[in-house]
């Protein structure tokens, strides 16, 4: 028993000095975590507003890269935000500073990570600055994005006799243009297109001056540009009586929304051909539809400018879906201000891509093949859009012959 008992005292014994010898190793350890000064995150030589300032003082050139707006909007822009009283600065972020985030974050599709190497601050403080003009952009919409107010002819109708007086009372044209989202796989299902990739269908309408007057945001990329049309109006949107937009043959053809025929040639490279061919216009229904989609053109070019100078929207980001729709919009609103401000736009023709054309999502382009939802108007509604369209190709045909 004593012996037993002997060995039971010897292996406690053992298994002390043991932890003492694993104590003294890490004892070092321990004492150095403990006790060593820690090391800055963010040593850069320049702070976030020194950043800015420099961009803004540097070569035009670096503020449209890193801002996609020259230094003097820029600063107007700010000047705007402080005066309204819609941002203010504090101590450690000035306004500057805050829209020089944002902007570089919507212009390089950048992380909160990338912005707290790049500016100095933390996770914290980069969310919070970020999500308070994120929070603004539904009211800048309602400022900057706008209806118009005018109704008369635009002077690039009025000066053009190829939709002159055809198109007069034509306030500009409609598109639907999907944006890549990322969002969580179990909700994922109504955003995936028909191209399988996950986009959000933003409806969007322009004048004839390239500035977007309407948008709705926020439709899953499943849906139908005539079904996010629908929506719109359901929900307010308007057409001044006597006025009318044109769309493509996605949408139902209404005396408000004016369609191409269907069963015609229209689009633009069609017709190029048949220039190229020598063959003149077939019918009145020809005629038509060339010139209607020389002008409805304007929204294929503003879309193109606008995905020219914010990248972001040809690629999926990692902000939460609400933040995701308020950031696209957001490009939006920048675009018209930058535009009302005569920012230059040919200097995008001949920069490097900010985001690699390899990460861009293949999203669709166009709802012309989805004719059958285009058709779910009410039926004096597409009679009364058809008499309209006749009248116009009728009396375009006859001019067009003498």
């Amino acid at each position: 028993m004593d012996s037993r008992m002997d060995r039971i005292r010897k292996f406690m014994l053992q298994e002390e000095e043991d932890d003492d010898e694993l104590f003294l190793v890490l004892l070092p350890a321990l004492y150095s975590s403990l006790y060593e000064e820690k090391r800055p995150v963010h040593t850069s030589s320049l702070s976030g507003a020194q950043l800015v300032k420099e961009i803004l003082e540097g070569h035009e050139s670096w503020s449209k890269v890193e801002f996609r707006m020259e230094p003097e909007i820029f600063r107007a822009v700010s000047d705007y935000l402080k005066r309204e009283c819609l941002l203010e600065g504090t101590t450690r972020v000035d306004v500057d500073e805050q829209l020089g985030m944002f902007m570089y974050m919507i212009s390089h599709n950048a992380t909160n990570q990338d912005l707290q190497k790049k500016f100095q601050h933390s996770a914290e403080t980069v969310h919070r600055k970020l999500n308070e003009i994120i929070n603004l952009i539904p009211l800048l919409v309602q400022r900057f994005v706008k209806v118009p107010t005018s109704l008369q002819p635009h002077p690039k109708i009025m000066s053009n006799p190829r939709f002159w007086p055809y198109f007069q009372n034509c306030i500009g044209a409609i598109d639907g243009t999907h944006i890549p989202i990322t969002i969580a796989e179990e909700i994922a299902a109504p955003y995936r297109n028909r191209k399988g990739t996950l986009s959000q269908n933003m409806m969007v309408a322009c004048d004839f001056d390239l500035n977007f007057t309407f948008i709705s945001c926020g439709w899953e990329g499943s849906a139908s540009d005539a079904g996010v049309l629908r929506s719109a109006i359901s929900k307010g949107f308007e057409v001044p009586a006597g006025k009318f937009y044109l769309v493509d043959g996605g949408y139902g053809n209404t005396s408000s929304f004016l369609a191409p025929y269907p069963g015609v040639r229209y689009h633009l490279g069609e017709f190029r051909r048949r220039q190229r061919n020598h063959t003149g216009y077939a019918n009145k229904e020809e005629l038509f539809n060339h010139r209607h989609a020389l002008l409805r053109n304007y929204i294929e070019r503003a879309i193109g400018v606008l995905k020219k100078r914010f990248p972001l929207l040809k690629v999926g980001n990692h902000y939460p879906i609400e933040s995701q729709i308020r950031i696209h919009a957001a490009c939006i609103v920048f675009h018209n201000i930058i535009r009302c401000q005569n920012g230059d736009e040919d200097w995008l023709d001949h920069q490097p891509p900010l985001i690699p054309p390899e990460t861009y999502v293949d999203v669709p382009e166009g709802d012309d093949a989805h004719h059958q939802d285009a058709h779910h108007q009410h039926q004096a509604d597409l009679n009364n859009g058809n008499n309209l369209r006749d009248q116009i190709a009728l009396q375009m045909w006859a001019d067009y012959n003498n």
